[in-house]
């Protein structure tokens, strides 16, 4: 994988460079000292992913993260110090369509490879995902007895998903009569911070979902943990490891839809917004075969069109619709 870093900071740019010398498969294509320098390199040689700082000079990792996927899109992962400290920062970027971020691996520690470990994982998954290739999806189950009394909206999203999920949160009624299960790509570390974040951007309540509760009508519950989401067979939400052969994610889109396809009894809605790579295009067509409605988010307000492109691709939404008239239908279709 070609990959270039944006950072200010020496010492940070030379242990970036130890880890990625510990994968011979990986090659360093240039290094820019701010956002501004990368925006040009980008443009000039567009790497297959982006080592981005948050805090420097000139242009920060937010503003760089946002013109990049608006000029020369590629795949973005945040490297920062005290990543926890700067949540906002990092949602902010995750908004524009950053993927996923990491602490900057120490430098001069006991065990280099111990230290460029967590960067090494997170740049071999996106690799994954970058490098998926769609599989066949299981045969559907049968469809569910109906049971009008009960409402679950399913919503999944990746890069740019913070700011989209803020924008349709915002959009429901105070008492939107249905539970609401986000699926993010974020660590589980930042899961709490995020769900924080969600709040106070879009008003509404949001919380980390626990394992063994069940979705209840006017909650709004996160995928927390770096274990899959599911809904178990007796309608209550819980945490597993898999396996799955065709999940790159944990938390993974495909799996809890699945699992909403396979177990849920009353209304559901799947909802598919920003994001690369292809996770929850299947499990979406599996909740449309069941006889559920499905929206995928248009390419016009997508930050990164690349799951609901592969939902549209598939059959698997039934409605593609901009990120500001999702909400407004969901009302329609559950209120």
């Amino acid at each position: 994988m070609r990959i270039a870093i944006v950072n200010d900071m020496p010492l940070a740019v030379e242990a970036l460079r130890r880890a990625l010398a510990q994968a011979p498969e990986h090659q360093l294509l240039w290094v820019a000292g701010d956002g501004a320098e990368a925006l040009r390199r980008c443009a000039e040689q567009t790497p297959d992913l982006l080592l981005m700082d948050l805090l420097m000079p000139v242009m920060d990792g937010v503003e760089a993260t946002r013109r990049i996927m608006a000029q020369s899109p590629c795949a973005i992962l945040l490297v920062t110090t005290d990543s926890e400290r700067n949540m906002r920062l990092v949602f902010e970027a995750m908004g524009h369509g950053a993927l996923d971020v990491v602490d900057t691996p120490a430098l001069g520690g006991a065990d280099p490879a111990q230290a460029a470990a967590p960067l090494l994982r997170k740049i071999h998954n996106l690799g994954l995902l970058l490098d998926r290739r769609d599989a066949e999806p299981p045969p559907p189950p049968p469809p569910p007895p109906p049971a009008a009394n009960r409402r679950l909206v399913a919503v999944g999203a990746s890069a740019g998903g913070p700011a989209a999920l803020a924008v349709l949160l915002k959009g429901l009624t105070p008492n939107f009569p249905a539970a609401l299960v986000l699926v993010q790509h974020v660590d589980a570390v930042f899961a709490a911070g995020m769900a924080d974040w969600l709040t106070q951007e879009s008003g509404v309540p949001v919380r980390v979902a626990r394992d063994g509760e069940a979705p209840q009508a006017g909650t709004v519950l996160l995928a927390g943990s770096e274990q899959h989401l599911r809904l178990r067979r007796d309608g209550l939400l819980g945490y597993d490891s898999g396996p799955d052969d065709y999940a790159v994610h944990k938390p993974s889109i495909d799996v809890f839809f699945d699992s909403v396809a396979r177990h849920w009894r009353g209304d559901a809605v799947g909802v598919l917004l920003t994001g690369m790579g292809s996770d929850g295009a299947r499990g979406l067509k599996q909740l449309r075969e069941r006889g559920f409605p499905t929206i995928a988010q248009d390419q016009q307000s997508s930050a990164v069109y690349g799951m609901p492109k592969a939902a549209a691709a598939l059959g698997a939404a039934s409605e593609i619709r901009p990120l500001d008239a999702i909400a407004s239908r969901l009302r329609e279709l559950l209120v």
